[in-house]
């Protein structure tokens, strides 16, 4: 069922995606500078794209650019779950030592984990 569902969505968005380039179909002309300072530059970098293109484009670089940002901002929680790890991976094998060490069923638990140190 959730299948059927997941493909009637991307049908659907592929259906608006098509209809809003057909509408936009129109080249636009894309300059690097404004035409004042493309003078003082002695040069001006443009291109003829259809809008469509230029639409989807600006979203794309948007979504890596929020992508990338997204990413930075969470570096301090990676670093902290890597050092969550660290610390956890240690703890574990602190108590396979003291598994280890630690006598029979007779003793008291606490007393041998005291008395391996």
């Amino acid at each position: 069922m959730m299948a059927y569902l997941r493909y009637g969505f991307t049908a659907l968005v592929a259906l608006v995606l098509v209809t809003i380039a057909l509408a936009n179909r129109s080249m636009v002309e894309v300059k690097l500078l404004p035409d004042a300072l493309a003078a003082l530059a002695g040069f001006n970098l443009a291109l003829s794209l259809p809008l469509f293109l230029m639409l989807g484009v600006a979203v794309a670089v948007g979504l890596l650019l929020g992508f990338v940002w997204e990413w930075f901002r969470e570096h301090s929680y990676r670093a902290e779950a890597a050092r969550l790890a660290r610390e956890n991976e240690a703890m574990r094998a602190q108590l396979e030592k003291a598994k280890k060490v630690a006598p029979s069923m007779h003793k008291d638990d606490v007393l041998a984990l005291v008395e391996a140190r």
